[in-house]
């Protein structure tokens, strides 16, 4: 919480949407608006520092009027630049007793509460933006995605990529048959959250840190010191690795070109599974069905670790498109097209030198942040609301189930069951403690 926050400063694009676009892209129903009497949105922030910081960043032209954290340093920082707001350590006495009315719900949490903040919050019909994965496991993803629908109100996972020009472009190119019918699809990030392990002598927790707030819905344990706030995303209690970090930004891609829903078979591989802490890296292959198509084949890796497809083909620079830190490809009939969140290449690159891209048919977005507030105040669409963003976290965190098992996973869409896989099953779900339940479940 180093830098000072203008209040005046608002960091959204106001580029207008389209209503042809609004059509296209709005999945939820109709939205209930906002009560506030003026055109500003009354917002409590979950979560105030780090990602946090950076979500209230996006909201400045609203009126930030409560804030919660567990960390009383973070949470303190925070009031000296929105000294009006009512400050909370415990999210549910935020969200039981409104002391300070308000619209709409920002949830920038360690993944594992993200479902039961959110639940909380939809349950009182606020608006809601939560960070992706939505949720910690497959269960939560539908009973999240179900509960926003029945609730009626504007809801965002923040995958931000997916509101720039680039995302556009290529769903634009895939979808006009530039590289022909698309056959697979290979998505990777090279960074890595790995070999997460408690320190089982670090002590109690600090003073500023309410530690069994901070495990919420998790197992209650001694405090371990190599957590927060840097660390939980290498440790199965609390994240899911680099997998569950960046696969939702990644995948979102060509989940939202090829306009996917649910696979029917998922397979992971990856270092020998710890019961604690996320691999050092892992590969998954998805398949997906098609009408009158053939499956779709649908990878996944990370840590470095890339199928040797991705590490044969070469970008427009002669390059590894595995040497690229992240990225999509997708294999067509006619040529492949490679992008991450600001290039796009239509490979080979001889072959497509003279190419002209299709004109732009896919609106501008009014910004990722700014979507939101503007569905919590008019009724306007979303483009990551909960029903898209619930099935692709389900999509991401079933080949974490398919890698934690060991097993293939037939996939029950409809019955939200893997086949006849008593492994798998277990970690579809999970168990709460007592008072940081997710209503649904």
């Amino acid at each position: 919480m180093s830098r000072q926050i203008n209040r005046r400063r608002f960091l959204g694009k106001s580029l207008q949407v389209s209503s042809g676009l609004a059509a296209a892209i709005y999945l939820g129903g109709s939205v209930r608006t906002s009560t506030s009497p003026n055109e500003k949105l009354n917002i409590a922030a979950i979560g105030v520092a780090n990602k946090g910081r950076h979500n209230i960043d996006q909201l400045l032209e609203h009126n930030i009027v409560a804030l919660c954290d567990v960390d009383e340093n973070y949470l303190n920082e925070a009031a000296k630049i929105f000294p009006q707001a009512t400050k909370y350590r415990d999210y549910r006495e935020l969200l039981d007793k409104e002391t300070n009315p308000f619209d709409a719900v920002v949830v920038s949490t360690a993944d594992h509460t993200h479902a039961p903040a959110t639940s909380a919050a939809l349950q009182l019909g606020k608006h809601v933006y939560c960070e992706k994965p939505l949720t910690h496991t497959v269960a939560e993803a539908r009973a999240i995605s179900k509960l926003a629908a029945r609730q009626k109100v504007a809801t965002q996972m923040g995958i931000q990529i997916h509101a720039d020009e680039n995302y556009r472009r290529v769903v634009e190119l895939v979808r006009s048959g530039a590289i022909g019918e698309i056959e697979e699809v290979y998505n990777w990030c090279n960074k890595g959250w790995s070999d997460g392990r408690f320190n089982p002598n670090s002590g109690p927790a600090p003073a500023n840190l309410d530690w069994d707030l901070w495990l919420g819905p998790a197992t209650e344990r001694p405090y371990s010191d190599n957590l927060h706030p840097a660390n939980w995303r290498r440790f199965w209690d609390f994240g899911s690795g680099t997998f569950g970090d960046m696969a939702c930004h990644v995948m979102d891609l060509p989940f939202w070109a090829l306009d996917l829903k649910s696979p029917t078979r998922i397979s992971c591989e990856g270092p020998e599974v710890h019961p604690v802490g996320a691999p050092a890296w892992c590969r998954a292959i998805y398949e997906f069905p098609r009408h009158n198509k053939p499956t779709l084949k649908f990878h996944w890796a990370d840590g470095g670790e890339n199928f040797d497809f991705v590490k044969q083909a070469k970008d427009a620079d002669g390059q590894p498109l595995s040497s690229w830190g992240l990225g999509i490809l997708f294999v067509g009939k006619d040529g492949m097209l490679a992008a991450d969140y600001g290039r796009r290449q239509l490979l080979p690159a001889d072959k497509f030198k003279d190419f002209k891209a299709p004109e732009p048919t896919i609106a501008p977005s009014v910004g990722h942040w700014k979507e939101w507030t503007e569905a919590c105040r008019t009724g306007a669409p979303t483009s990551c609301n909960f029903t898209y963003a619930g099935l692709l976290t389900e999509t991401v965190l079933l080949g974490i189930v398919a890698y934690r098992s060991g097993t293939v996973v037939d996939w029950r869409a409809d019955e939200l069951a893997a086949h006849d896989n008593p492994a798998a099953q277990q970690f579809i779900s999970k168990k709460y403690r007592k008072g940081f339940e997710v209503a649904g479940l």
